[in-house]
């Protein structure tokens, strides 16, 4: 029974942690965008990037 008096105590702190934890995220936009990044992963990049000859690698006199 002496134990009820460390995690009655402790439980509730740690309910408050979360419940901050969770008012923060909401808060600072995390729960904003949830499909966005998901979609950019599976999006190809279908632009032709230019390409390097080795002429210009070379230094300029």
């Amino acid at each position: 029974m002496d134990i009820l008096i460390l995690l009655i105590p402790l439980s509730l702190a740690l309910v408050g942690i979360i419940a901050w934890v969770m008012l923060w995220a909401t808060q600072s936009g995390q729960f904003d965008d949830l499909e966005g990044p998901a979609h950019s992963v599976i999006m190809d990049d279908d632009t032709p990037h230019p390409s390097r000859d080795a002429s210009d690698d070379s230094p300029k006199p």
